[in-house]
Order: C-alpha cells, then structure tokens, then sequence
C-alpha cells in the first residue's frame, strides 16, 4: 500500500477529531451559572428612593386694581378734570374685561348767556359714570428705555356699555377707544387711555346724541 493512501484517511480523521472537540473546550470555558445578557438589557438597576415634591403656589397675576385721572369734554357742557378707579381680569394673554367707576364735573355757564336761568339750578353739576368692557391687546411689544433695559408694552383696543348720570338724569352708554399699557415692573403698569363716551340726552330741549371725549392715564398694581 502506498504512502499516500495512508496519509489521506489519517489527515480526514485528525481533522474530525479537532471539529469536534471544539464545542466541548467552548463550554468548558463558560463559568457554571453564567448567563449571557442580551445587548438592550440594563446591567445595573438603580434603587432610588423616590420623594414627593410640592410645587410653589405662584402669584397668577391676573387681576388689576387702578386708579386714573384725565379729561372728560361733555359735548355742550365744557371739559373738566376726570378721575376714577378700575378693576379687570385678564381671562388670557390677549383678552381682559375691566369695569370703571368715574366723576367729572359740567358747566351751563357758556349757555347762560343765551339763557339766563340756566340748564342746571348750579352753574357747576356732577357727571358719574360706569361702565363694564372688554379689550384686546393688538401690539404687544418692547419699549427701550437706555441701551439696556426694555419695558413691555401693549396696545389695545376697548369698548363696553355702562350708564351715565348726568343732573337728575341716567342714560344708557357705550364707550369705545384704545391705550396703551406700559409694565413698569413685575406688579405695576401706567396705562394711558383714549375713548368715546356715548349717551343720548335731552337736555337742551330735544333729543341729542352726544359724543364725549376721555383722555385719562392711570397707575395699575396686578396681583
């Protein structure tokens, strides 16, 4: 028999051997009880006592108190010095509802010279007024006050209906008008105010409807 014939079966059966003790020296390596963790599994899970956290009860800021003073014109009556005090609610960034309470003062006197007696028993009555009204900030924005400081702004836009007496009568009115409100600080704002005051009267002897002009500027505090 030749060399070659012998070589052959023993190299095919060294070979064998080696294959399949590859296996049994793998899992010799392996410790007893080791087990092979998947690649997403978590390797250490922490034990973190876990504690409840009250939250601060922050000021909304959503009520304004005020006071203002200005000039009210009284269509036929002269314009006096005005003054009053506010209260709103601001239901969102954009929208807010405030209600006013004011006094001014009217005079007949340009028309005593046409009639003696007068209008009113003095030449000088009171006119108070209040009113409930919505308004709605249309440009908000920054004024700069230096290089380094810069105050909020807002213009807005309002109108409402309330009621005006004026001598011994109460007539139905509607305002309409804008502002202005400049944020001072966190709390605090001046709000500067241009509105329409429209009431029907019939003191002059026939039924007139009247426009009066308010111009007014005011301190408010938020809370």
């Amino acid at each position: 028999m030749r060399k070659q014939d012998i070589a052959i079966p023993l190299l095919m059966g060294t070979l064998a051997l080696l294959l399949a003790t590859i296996p049994m020296w793998a899992h010799a390596q392996q410790q007893p009880g080791a087990k092979e963790q998947p690649g997403n599994e978590q390797v250490i899970i922490p034990q973190v006592d876990r504690r409840e956290v009250k939250l601060p009860r922050m000021p909304s800021k959503d009520f304004e108190v005020g006071a203002f003073a200005g000039v009210y014109a009284t269509q036929n009556f002269g314009t006096h010095a005005v003054g009053g005090i506010r209260l709103g609610y601001h239901l969102s960034e954009d929208i807010f509802v405030e209600g006013v309470l004011a006094q001014t003062k009217v005079s007949d006197e340009p028309l005593r010279a046409v009639i003696p007696a007068g209008i009113f028993p003095e030449p000088t009555e009171k006119l108070t007024y209040y009113n409930l009204s919505a308004g709605y900030n249309v440009l908000p924005g920054e004024v700069f006050i230096g290089s380094k400081r810069a105050k909020a702004t807002a213009v807005y836009l309002i109108g409402g209906v309330g009621s005006t007496k004026l001598f011994d009568q109460r007539k139905l009115t509607f305002n309409f008008g804008l502002g202005m409100r400049l944020l001072l600080a966190d709390r605090w704002a001046v709000q500067v105010d241009m509105r329409d005051h429209v009431f029907t009267h019939d003191l002059l002897g026939k039924k007139e409807t009247t426009n009066n002009l308010e111009l007014t500027t005011g301190l408010t505090y938020y809370f």
